[in-house]
């Protein structure tokens, strides 16, 4: 059976508007995917909808399908997207209500059923991240566009191949592969050289969106339309592969991927095969995301130039306690930022930056009369005092907390295009080993380490690239050797306690390493380091996502037979 073509045209909302067209006109293509869901994503719809509850999905997928509508109908190309977020249904009637005004005959169905609202009414988004099966319902029923809510990322790719090749839910290994290449391509242009750590490798100014060409054994090609920017290597792949996963099990809902049987090759330029995917029952428990608004918070940062840097955090932090004092807030954080350097040739470079942030159930605690007396130093603080911003009255920031529900206990429906509702059994064999934490697999074997020789102090990025990212509070961050003999010596070197000695805010967290010999990677998880998820922005970088850019700058000693 021909290879199924299925492409990327968003990684997140607010991706390139124009990457539709792009992909709809670049090169063949059979479906092409939209990803516009993320934890931060859930919480800025849900506040959409309490200002307007028939809000709640991605304006901007509309914007762009009045583009595009035509051209993908024209070209027989199938539009699968999770844009509908907290509302599948009102999107999917904003859709046909687009066509009608377009004059495009196209058949619009969505799925739904991730809602679980019901059970949790303290929450502002609570959803079940569902399975492929309820999108290969609508595509079987000839669906042309299919909207859905909080399925997996993989989810959208899964549903598709196991629509066109009629894969079953007990086709464990086959549905592997397509998450893993769904994995693969839900960020977009991160498998085409976007935030990659070796970006200077080829002209990544503007990457091309991906694509896979899956095939019926479960194998695919990921590539990108001829003729675009970036670049598709090993490397490239291995990044994305690492990015947001833990360890030789990726849990979903149709089946448990294992990571430590992917095998990658490159298959010509810009082309990378995926085989060798192997699968396992799905765990009995759907994955459950939960937004909440945690309280407000405000933020200053203060610019410190020039002299006596500490003194003068020291008399910020001074002249301020009173007002904290008056009404302490739940949570104060100062953070001093050393930017600065001796004899600087600029005053920016003389400069260091002190925040002070602020957290409180009650917006007042954190609002004017912090902000007041903060201003109020304008004239009477230390020497040079100025601020970034201006202080505001305070902001509402969210949690975001896991949950697990059983499979059995959620209505998985896929509402077809005549309107028909049908109801998506939950996965008829589920494994053991998987509800929040997976079952252990045995440690894998270790390359033989290489033999002593001379070493120089040198960063680790020079001999290994790394990709980090959130899943709630925690951090991962994947390392990656790009030759047998670097994986010989980083497979040792990097352990965990390595790590925690690297990045010191780690030292008080559990860290968790995964081996992965076949991509020649070690993955980190770091629990709890991102607080109560992005939107409670616990740290300066609140998503992680250059972490793993700061692992690689950090020296170690490396052999001098791989410099």
């Amino acid at each position: 059976m021909k290879a199924l073509r299925v492409g990327n045209f968003s990684g997140f909302y607010g991706d390139r508007a124009t990457a539709l067209r792009e992909m709809l006109t670049g090169g063949e293509v059979d479906v092409l995917t939209g990803d516009y869901l993320a934890e931060l994503t859930m919480l800025i719809l849900g506040r959409d909808r309490l200002k307007d509850p028939d809000a709640g999905y991605a304006r901007t997928f509309l914007r762009q399908l009045e583009d595009c509508l035509g051209l993908a109908h024209e070209r027989g190309v199938r539009i699968v997207t999770n844009a509908g977020g907290l509302n599948p249904a009102g999107l999917a009637d904003a859709v046909r209500r687009l066509a009608d005004r377009l004059g495009v005959p196209v058949r619009v169905a969505h799925v739904e059923g991730d809602d679980l609202g019901a059970a949790h009414p303290d929450a502002l988004a609570a959803h079940a991240y569902l399975g492929g099966f309820g999108i290969a319902a609508c595509l079987r029923a000839g669906a042309d566009v299919v909207i859905t809510g909080r399925v997996t990322d993989a989810a959208l790719v899964t549903g598709p191949a196991a629509a066109h090749f009629g894969w079953q839910p007990v086709d464990h290994d086959r549905l592997a592969g397509a998450v893993v290449a769904g994995h693969v391509l839900e960020c977009g242009t991160q498998a085409t050289g976007g935030n990659y750590a070796f970006f200077q490798e080829g002209d990544v100014r503007r990457p091309g969106f991906p694509l896979a060409e899956i095939h019926a054994d479960g194998s695919s090609v990921v590539t990108k339309h001829p003729g675009t920017g970036g670049f598709v290597d090993v490397g490239t792949v291995t990044a994305q592969l690492l990015y947001e996963t833990g360890g030789a099990r990726y849990l979903g809902p149709d089946v448990t991927a294992r990571l430590d049987t992917v095998r990658l090759a490159q298959d010509g330029p810009d082309r990378v095969r995926i085989e060798g995917v192997r699968g396992e029952a799905p765990p009995p428990t759907l994955k459950a995301g939960l937004n909440r608004l945690g309280g407000f918070r405000n933020e200053v940062v203060f610019v410190l130039t020039g002299l006596d840097i500490e003194a003068k955090a020291a008399l910020v932090r001074e002249q301020l306690a009173d007002a904290l004092a008056k009404a302490p807030p739940a949570e104060v954080r100062w953070d001093l930022v050393r930017t600065d350097r001796a004899d600087a040739e600029t005053e920016e470079t003389a400069s260091a930056l002190l925040r002070l942030v602020v957290r409180d159930p009650d917006q007042r605690v954190v609002g004017r009369a912090l902000s007041g007396a903060a201003i109020e130093l304008a004239l009477a603080g230390y020497p040079g005092f100025h601020v970034l911003a201006p202080p505001g009255k305070g902001a509402p920031y969210g949690v975001f907390e896991e949950a697990y529900v059983p499979q059995d206990a959620v209505d998985h429906v896929a509402v077809l295009p005549d309107g028909r509702r049908v109801t998506v059994a939950p996965a008829p064999d589920t494994g053991a080993h998987g509800t929040a934490v997976p079952d252990p697999l045995p440690e894998p074997r270790l390359p033989e380490p290489l033999p002593p020789g001379p070493t120089r102090r040198a960063p680790l990025g020079l001999v290994a690239g790394a990709r980090s990212g959130d899943k709630g509070g925690n951090a991962n961050v994947g390392v990656w050797a790009r030759s047998d003999e670097a994986w010989r010596w980083l497979a040792h070197e990097l352990t965990a306690d390595r790590f925690r000695e690297l990045i010191p805010e780690s030292r008080e967290l559990p860290v968790t390493r995964h081996v992965l010999p076949n991509l020649r990677a070690v993955n980190f998880v770091v629990e709890g380091i991102l607080g109560a998820g992005v939107a409670a922005q616990a740290r300066f970088d609140p998503q992680a996502k250059a972490l793993g850019e700061w692992l690689r700058s950090r020296h170690l000693d490396i052999p001098e037979a791989l410099l």
